[in-house]
């Protein structure tokens, strides 16, 4: 049965332990990376031994937070997840902790209830500002270079503070971020104002094959498995692609559809306006997130995964 604390119930905890690995959920972004890493950088600054475990291998563009990865430099024990909503999102191969988590921290409020201890922040918008209060809960040393992994988390899940889960107190922390050291400038430079040669290859595709239903109020993109072996993005590529859509016109629904390593398997991205719920459009799939964003992974053919969403869209758009 999981517990449910709040952030200083667990600051006391990580305090008293030690042998820790923090793990993330798979196709990790900034907010799991960033949040993850501040974690590590503290707790390995106190004199304890730590490091960050991901199914996937650490995108490159994520190399300046210097994330310590677990390779058995200690025997574990104690399990951390960051940002990771449900067991499902660690990946096959973290898939030994799956049920081992001593302790989720968390910003979803479709979490699975998986961990012994959970933190949930359900109305902040990035895990990022939950580990914020949680280091300064610890009395953490903040450095510039914790502040920066921090702003990662931050920045990239508000869509650099635009998003509407964005609160007065997102904005403070971010100043107070900036104040200890976090290198504003170049961070909003890497994620939000330039982009790979790859990057903008999806871009056109995406505005040459976008499909549009329900009177324009829907997007969808499917990227084929031959789109993606022509092009050959790096994950980091397709950022910001799922939520482009929404800047159109008309747009309420936007949905980016792709394929996983395992054939069959899809993945969907969903954004929404104001006026519908991408959690309960994902959760009617078997996934999960926020009101505003969330995703699930779909097993079928293309056109029967479109057919799937597009019959919740219907469904929300009707309601």
């Amino acid at each position: 049965m999981t517990t449910k604390i709040d952030i200083n119930a667990a600051a006391r905890l990580l305090l008293e332990k030690d042998n820790i690995i923090i793990l993330c959920h798979k196709n990790p972004d900034g907010d799991t990376l960033g949040s993850a890493a501040a974690l590590c950088h503290a707790l390995t600054a106190m004199g304890k031994k730590c490091a960050v475990a991901c199914h996937n291998r650490i995108p490159s563009k994520y190399d300046y937070l210097e994330i310590p990865v677990y390779d058995n430099q200690f025997d574990v024990e104690y399990v951390v997840s960051v940002d990771v909503a449900g067991v499902n999102l660690l990946g096959d191969n973290l898939m030994e902790y799956a049920h081992k988590v001593d302790l989720c921290i968390d910003h979803h409020g479709s979490n699975g209830n998986y961990a012994n201890y959970l933190c949930l922040y359900a109305d902040y918008p990035a895990a990022a500002q939950v580990m914020y209060e949680l280091l300064v809960a610890m009395n953490a040393d903040i450095t510039p270079h914790i502040a920066d992994c921090l702003y990662t988390g931050l920045i990239t899940d508000t869509g650099c503070f635009k998003y509407s889960s964005t609160t007065p107190l997102t904005h403070e922390i971010g100043a107070r971020l900036m104040e200890l050291g976090a290198q504003h400038t170049m961070l909003v430079e890497r994620f939000f104002m330039s982009k790979s040669r790859k990057a903008v290859q999806l871009e056109k595709f995406m505005l040459n094959n976008l499909e549009y239903y329900f009177d324009d109020r829907c997007a969808l993109l499917a990227l084929t498995r031959e789109v993606m072996m022509e092009i050959q993005p790096d994950p980091t590529d397709l950022d910001g692609l799922s939520s482009m859509p929404r800047n159109f016109e008309g747009v309420d629904i936007s949905i980016l559809i792709r394929p996983l390593k395992e054939e069959g398997n899809y993945k969907l991205s969903i954004r929404t306006g104001e006026t519908v719920d991408a959690c309960a459009l994902a959760s009617a799939l078997g996934g999960g997130g926020h009101i505003r964003a969330a995703g699930c992974e779909v097993v079928g053919s293309i056109e029967t995964v479109k057919k799937a969403i597009l019959k919740e869209v219907e469904n929300a758009l009707c309601q």
